[in-house]
C-alpha cells in the first residue's frame, strides 16, 4: 500500500520557493514514483478531498491536483511530499511572458508600436525595439542627465515632472538661451514630445512609457515657438548641460551649414565623455553626399539617426547614408506627451522621433555600464542593430535599433576539460543566447541555443572542437 515515509521529514531535498514568486492557489504538480503507485495515490487525494484533474501518460504520470476547498497549497505540498510513492510535488507555480509590460495606457493598447509591434494597426511583428525584452534586464537610469537641446519641456506634465533634472541652486529644471534665465517652458511641443520618448514615466498608469523609465530630463531651450533658432543659442544650451553634469545630450535639429562654432562645442562635450545624439534630418536626402548638421560631424561619441516605419521600412522623408547616418529607429506615427496640456499626448513623425528612442537606450545603456566609454557604449549600439533589408546600405550598421540586444549582451568565457573546449555564456537568468562558432572569425556558425539559468549562465561544450581545427567562439542574444 502507499504508505507515508518514516522519515517525517516533509519536502525533504525538495527547491524551497523562491521569495516573491507566486503560485496557483488552489492547484499543485504530484509526480508518481511508479505506475504502481497510481490507483492508491489517486484514492488518497480523493479522501482529502482533492481532485486529479489531468495526468500527463508520456510525462511519467505527472498528476494536476486541485486541492480541498480552503486547503494551503505550502501544507498540500508539504504532505503529499511525504508520501513514499511520489517522486515530487511542489506549487503551480506563476510564471509571465519574458518581457516586462509597464500599464501605462498607450502602451498597453498598443499605440507605442515603437517599443512593441504586434502587427497592430497595419505594422508588422517585431519591427520594434523589443522594449519588455530589453525592460528584462534594466528600466532605469535614474543617475543618468539627458539634455533635451531643443524648445523646452512643459515641466508641468503629468509624464514628465517626475523625471525632470532639477538644478541644486534654484530648483528649475533647465535653462532658456533665448531668454538667458532658467525658464525653459516649451512653446511649440517639439522638445516636450521627445522628452517623453526618452523617458517619459512609466508603469504610473498614465499616459506612455519612455525607453528609459526613469531619467534625469534637463531642459534645454533655443528653439522659438516656430522651432527655429540659432547656432549661437543651440551653443549656449549645450555650454549649460556640458557645464550642469549632462552626460548626453539629445539634437534632434540641424541645417546644411556646417558651423565651426557648433562643431567646437560639441567636440568639447565629447572630450568631456558625453554622448550626442543628433537627428539624420528629414529631407529624404542622402548625407554623404548632402551632409546635415550636427548629425553629419565626424565625432566618435555622436550618433546619426535615421527614421524607420512600423514596417520595418525607412520612413520616406528620412535622410540616410551609408557612412554617415549609424543606425535606423523608430521615427513615424510616435505616440508621446505633449505641451498643449499637463496630460496631453499627441504623434509626430521624424528622425527627430528616431533619434529621442536612441537617446533612451543610451541613456539605460551608460546606467547599465557606468564605466564603459563613450565610444565603447557607441560600438555596443551600433551592433545592437535588426538587420534589415530595407537599411542595407542606407547606414553604417545596416540595421534597425533593438533595445533587448543593447541591454542584453552576454559575456563569454572558454576554457577546456578533457580536451573540448567549454564556452560559458553569462547574461539574464531566462534569457535566450546563442553560442557560434567561426575558424576565421569572418564565417559563423551557430552551434547551439539555450537559456540562461537562474544564475544567469550556461554551459555549451564542444564535443566536436577535439576533431576540428582550432575556433574561435562568441555569444549573441537568441531568438
Amino acid at each position: 500500500m502507499l504508505a507515508v515515509a518514516m522519515t517525517g521529514v516533509a519536502g525533504a531535498g525538495a527547491p524551497a520557493a523562491p521569495r516573491g514568486v507566486d503560485f496557483h492557489p488552489s492547484r499543485i504538480l504530484v509526480m508518481p514514483l511508479g505506475g504502481q503507485f497510481l490507483p492508491e495515490l489517486e484514492a488518497l487525494q480523493r479522501l482529502r478531498g482533492r481532485t486529479v484533474t489531468h495526468v500527463f501518460p508520456r510525462l511519467r504520470n505527472l498528476h494536476i491536483v486541485r486541492l480541498a476547498e480552503g486547503e494551503k497549497v505550502a501544507e498540500a505540498v508539504a504532505q503529499v511530499r511525504s508520501l513514499t510513492g511520489v517522486a515530487w510535488a511542489e506549487p503551480d507555480w506563476l510564471v509571465s511572458a519574458a518581457g516586462l509590460f509597464p500599464n501605462d495606457p498607450y502602451f498597453q493598447n498598443g499605440t507605442q508600436w515603437a517599443l512593441n509591434n504586434y502587427g497592430q494597426n497595419g505594422g508588422v511583428a517585431d519591427a520594434d525595439l523589443d522594449a519588455p525584452e530589453g525592460w528584462d534586464v534594466v528600466t532605469a537610469a535614474s543617475e543618468v542627465i539627458v539634455a533635451v537641446v531643443d524648445s523646452g519641456i512643459r515641466a508641468t506634465h503629468e509624464d514628465l515632472v517626475e523625471n525632470l533634472w532639477r538644478n541644486p541652486l534654484d530648483g528649475t529644471p533647465g535653462f532658456n538661451a533665448l531668454s538667458g534665465q532658467h525658464d525653459p517652458w516649451d512653446e511649440n511641443g517639439h522638445g516636450t514630445h521627445l522628452a517623453g520618448i526618452i523617458a517619459a514615466v512609466a508603469n504610473n498608469q498614465r499616459g506612455v512609457a519612455g525607453v528609459a523609465w526613469r531619467a534625469r530630463l534637463m531642459a534645454c531651450k533655443f528653439l522659438d515657438g516656430s522651432g527655429n533658432g540659432y547656432t549661437a543659442d543651440a551653443i549656449s544650451c549645450v555650454e549649460f548641460a556640458r557645464s550642469h553634469g549632462a552626460h548626453l545630450i539629445n539634437l534632434s535639429w540641424g541645417g546644411a551649414a556646417l558651423s565651426l562654432s557648433l562643431s567646437n562645442a560639441l567636440w568639447s562635450a565629447q572630450a568631456e565623455g558625453m554622448l550626442l545624439v543628433a537627428a539624420a534630418g528629414n529631407n529624404a536626402a542622402n548625407n554623404d553626399l548632402a551632409p546635415y548638421y550636427p548629425a553629419s560631424l565626424p565625432l566618435e561619441n555622436l550618433v546619426a539617426v535615421a527614421a524607420s516605419t512600423r514596417t520595418d521600412d525607412r520612413w520616406a522623408f528620412s535622410n540616410y547614408g551609408a557612412a554617415s547616418v549609424d543606425l535606423f529607429a523608430p521615427g513615424m506615427a510616435i505616440y508621446s506627451t505633449a505641451s498643449s496640456g499637463d496630460s496631453a499626448y499627441e504623434s509626430r513623425n521624424g528622425s527627430s522621433m528616431a533619434a529621442a528612442h536612441v537617446s533612451g537606450a543610451l541613456a539605460l545603456m551608460r546606467q547599465q555600464s557606468p564605466g564603459s566609454s563613450p565610444v565603447e557604449i557607441v560600438a555596443a549600439l551600433r551592433r545592437a542593430v535588426d538587420f534589415k533589408p530595407a537599411f542595407a546600405g542606407l547606414c553604417l550598421s545596416g540595421g534597425r535599433l533593438n533595445l533587448r540586444k543593447a541591454l542584453d549582451w552576454p559575456g563569454l568565457s572558454v576554457s577546456s576539460s578533457n580536451g573540448m573546449a567549454q564556452v560559458r555564456v553569462s547574461g539574464a537568468a531566462g534569457h535566450s543566447y546563442v553560442v557560434a562558432g567561426s575558424t576565421n572569425l569572418t564565417d559563423w556558425t551557430a552551434l547551439q541555443t539555450n537559456v540562461a539559468a537562474a544564475n544567469g549562465q550556461w554551459v555549451f561544450t564542444d564535443s566536436e572542437s577535439t576533431n576540428r581545427p582550432s575556433r574561435f567562439y562568441r555569444a549573441l542574444p537568441g531568438p
